[in-house]
């Protein structure tokens, strides 16, 4: 057996603060982006269980998401290390140069702070994604948030935002609104 000799971080010192990729908030209220570890993946839970719409994964995938992925998502969280915000996505194997947006979060305490565009935007400025120049995601036609934080961060990083039908209601089983593709790009790195 081969054991790695690449340094060990416990999961306890990954939620410090002092590993935050930013600081947002104010002096009072600070929330900390930062990459997910193992003990946040049952707030992460919680988190998205407590923000309908949004579809609410199995406490298993959002541990999967926080470990397996960690480099392509990030969670936001008080100084109490309760998980306010929560963005996941990842890197398309078959279009390295797109981020697909899966879900983004953010928890009633933290909402009209700004703080879902800051965890995008946190996550589409870390060295792994460098080579990133087009964001994409999936939104219902009704759900007036997504649609708002799209157009904003294709406004901000003046880039192009494409939409169209995706998966049908029928491939949703029939119960689910259909969801659109959103399509933010071609951007500059240097834009975000």
């Amino acid at each position: 057996m081969n054991l790695s000799t690449q340094p060990f971080t416990p999961s306890a010192d990954l939620a410090r603060p002092s590993v935050a990729d930013a600081v947002v908030g104010n002096t009072q209220t600070p929330l900390f982006i930062r990459r997910p570890n193992p003990d946040d993946g049952w707030g992460i839970y919680e988190l998205v269980k407590s923000c309908p719409p949004l579809d609410v994964n199995s406490a298993y995938a959002y541990l999967l998401l926080a470990t397996q992925f960690r480099d392509s998502c990030a969670v936001a969280a008080n100084e109490d290390g309760e998980i306010v915000g929560f963005v996941s996505g990842y890197v398309k194997s078959n279009a390295p140069d797109t981020y697909f947006l899966w879900q983004v979060a953010v928890g009633e305490k933290a909402r009209g702070t700004g703080l879902a565009r800051r965890l995008v935007e946190a996550v589409m400025s870390r060295p792994e994604l460098a080579e990133v120049r087009h964001l994409e995601t999936t939104i219902t036609p009704d759900n007036e948030a997504s649609w708002g934080l799209f157009t904003r961060l294709a406004d901000r990083w003046q880039a192009p935002l494409n939409s169209r039908e995706y998966f049908s209601t029928d491939q949703l089983g029939g119960e689910h609104d259909p969801e659109n593709l959103v399509r933010i790009g071609p951007f500059q790195p240097d834009q975000i």
